[in-house]
């Protein structure tokens, strides 16, 4: 007789379905797995001790470098942690705007999140169909920072500047023939928010291609369906936010329960799953994107109604404008100051948390009045639910591992910080 054992196999560092520096030693008995031990810090970037060696403002671009899919949704929770502890309260305008521009980037999360799980699965087509969208809202993030994925946007006291009231176009070339030119362009003759707005259009079309591919697909579901499976007091032990705590059957979400900036103002659902297993939350995700577009119309119509300041009017913390620079000694001073030692924040302590599109990114900022912080540690949502691979994987086949890694929307920027 053959002898039958246990033998042990690695899965990564460089694996295409790990979805970062990921490697996992897993025992097997034959295809089932019977332990499954992440390893992690092969990516490490060391961002919470970089930041501790610049002032604030400089390590804005960091949080973009984190979890590069969800960039501004990481700047938000930064920024309002320095302005909790400045205890400054940022224009109205400004509030919707970022409100926007989180929704738009939970989008661009979960459009990457599906193409990317499905090609892990098997499912081709959907990742090109999500990449088509990805290209849209990619356009609105260059528009407002002149940058396509690192916007560093968000700063403290409001964003940069104001909507750009013109939209890049697209350059004739000789690949496409002037009508086709023409069509690329539609929905750029008008300023950002038209844009936005026509986006906002179509995108439930979209959603329901998404759907029509993948919902009712028999593949999709053997593949889906009951596989690592979480209960909802599990999720909650395990310390799951977002949709992996919502594909549980728990209705909680930052946006409601604590709501920040103008979300209380905002009418949009929260999709629930009942199950718990990466269908579940495949559907949640998927409705999240309608709940998402929902609220992107919302802010639409209010800033087009609202014109207004979009930053505080303070030059210790927010530089004058380059022409009051040029002509003002008082302003070139503030200028200098600002770029060369950034601004003292008071010492203390704050929490921010926001509601990221992969669960709760919190950001907690120790400062002892200096100009640089003297501790950021960095709450990363995508953390826990890697910790629960071996629980959510024991007794799986080595396949459905790749659905499980798929359904956490793990991203090592963030995980590795």
């Amino acid at each position: 007789m053959a002898e039958i054992r246990n033998y042990t196999m690695n899965f990564g560092p460089q694996h295409p379905a790990a979805h970062g520096v990921l490697r996992i030693i897993m025992e097997m008995d034959g295809e089932v797995i019977e332990r499954c031990d992440p390893h992690i810090g092969l990516l490490h970037r060391g961002t919470e001790k970089l930041a501790e060696s610049k002032p604030y403002n400089q390590s804005i671009g960091y949080m973009d470098r984190l979890d590069y899919v969800s960039m501004m949704c990481n700047e938000h929770a930064y920024v309002m942690a320095i302005e909790k502890m400045l205890g400054i309260t940022i224009p109205v305008r400004a509030q919707y705007i970022r409100v926007m521009f989180d929704e738009i980037t939970r989008i661009l999360n979960h459009c990457l999140w599906l193409g990317a799980h499905a090609l892990d699965v098997g499912a081709m087509t959907v990742f090109l169909y999500a990449f088509r969208e990805r290209e849209d809202l990619m356009d609105c993030y260059e528009a407002v920072s002149g940058a396509r994925m690192h916007a560093t946007y968000y700063r403290p006291g409001g964003v940069y500047r104001d909507l750009p009231g013109e939209m890049p176009k697209h350059a004739p070339t000789q690949r496409h023939s002037d009508a086709e030119t023409k069509a690329r362009n539609a929905d750029r003759d008008g300023s950002l928010l038209d844009f936005i707005d026509a986006f906002t259009q179509r995108f439930p079309g979209y959603v329901d291609e998404y759907e029509t591919l993948l919902s009712d697909n028999r593949i999709w579901k053997q593949r889906t369906v009951d596989i690592g499976i979480v209960t909802p007091e599990r999720a909650k032990a395990l310390g799951f936010t977002g949709a992996m705590l919502r594909g549980s059957g728990i209705e909680w979400d930052l946006r409601k329960k604590q709501p920040y900036d103008v979300y209380d103002r905002m009418d949009f659902d929260i999709p629930v799953g009942t199950n718990g297993d990466c269908y579940d939350r495949y559907l949640v995700r998927v409705e999240e994107m309608r709940q998402s577009n929902r609220i992107i119309k919302q802010c639409v119509e209010w800033l087009r109604a609202n014109p207004g300041p979009v930053i505080v009017e303070d030059h210790k913390l927010i530089p004058p404008s380059r022409e009051h620079m040029k002509g003002d000694m008082e302003s070139l001073i503030h200028h200098f100051k600002l770029f060369t030692e950034g601004y003292c924040v008071p010492a203390g302590e704050a929490y921010s948390a926001i509601e990221h599109p992969k669960g709760e990114f919190g950001i907690y900022l120790v400062s002892d009045g200096a100009n640089k912080p003297y501790r950021v540690k960095i709450r990363a949502p995508g953390f826990p639910h890697l910790a629960a691979l071996h629980e959510m994987s024991n007794g799986h086949m080595l396949a459905d591992l790749v659905a499980i890694i798929g359904t956490q929307d793990i991203v090592f920027g963030e995980i590795d910080r």
